[in-house]
């Protein structure tokens, strides 16, 4: 709002100090209030005969121009500043939500891979002997598929480490094991099973990997 009150003033003056060096008015100055006035009852009697007065009136109203363009230009300065400042605000803050969110997000799903993993022990070592044991077998394995399908629908997979180069971004080696069937540093088995979201390690894969056998 100071902004356009400050260039109406400016384009005012400017108007002021052309009618002035076009016509040679007689200008008639009130430097208790607001900008001078012009008075233009006299000009034509004047022509061309413009007192030192008149001359020294344009070139205060020139100055004042000149001020209001520098406090102009000053306060579109500051205006930009500010609305860059806010913007770079604004994207930290967008940032640092979106880490955090993903942060408690992976806290809550690393937790629940406890879970999971019970259950995949479970699945293991259980063995029904009868249909009764079966059924319950059966009954606690359908929360475990569906458990494992909420995962999955929230961007969670396994790494499937077996097989692949150890790589220490993803993989903790706990073991290793001399052998020439496979190349060294190839994870042999995967003993704790490593689960990403997106990008993201949730947890570090527990391997065993191969290393050259001993001459």
């Amino acid at each position: 709002m100071e902004e356009d009150e400050a260039s109406d003033v400016i384009n005012e003056v400017d108007e002021n100090i052309e009618e002035l060096k076009v016509e040679d008015a007689d200008i008639d100055i009130d430097f208790e209030n607001e900008l001078p006035e012009v008075a233009s009852n006299d000009v034509a009697a004047k022509g061309a005969d413009a007192s030192p007065d008149d001359l020294a009136a344009i070139s205060n109203l020139e100055e004042q121009v000149a001020q209001l363009k520098v406090q102009l230009e000053d306060r579109s300065s500051q205006y930009l500043r500010l609305t860059a400042d806010f913007e770079n605000f604004r994207k930290r803050t967008s940032r640092e939500k979106e880490d955090l969110e993903l942060q408690i997000k992976c806290n809550t799903i690393s937790n629940m891979l406890e879970v999971v993993d019970n259950f995949e022990r479970a699945r293991a070592q259980i063995k029904p002997q009868n249909d009764g044991e079966m059924a319950v077998h059966k009954s606690y394995q359908s929360v475990y598929k569906q458990l494992v399908e909420a995962l999955k629908r929230i961007g969670v997979a396994p790494m499937r480490a077996e097989g692949k180069e150890f790589d220490p971004n993803l993989h903790e080696a706990v073991m290793r094991e001399p052998t020439d069937e496979h190349a060294e540093g190839t994870v042999i088995e995967e003993l704790v099973r490593g689960y990403v979201l997106g990008e993201r390690v949730l947890r570090h894969a527990m391997v065993k990997v191969a290393t050259p056998l001993e001459e």
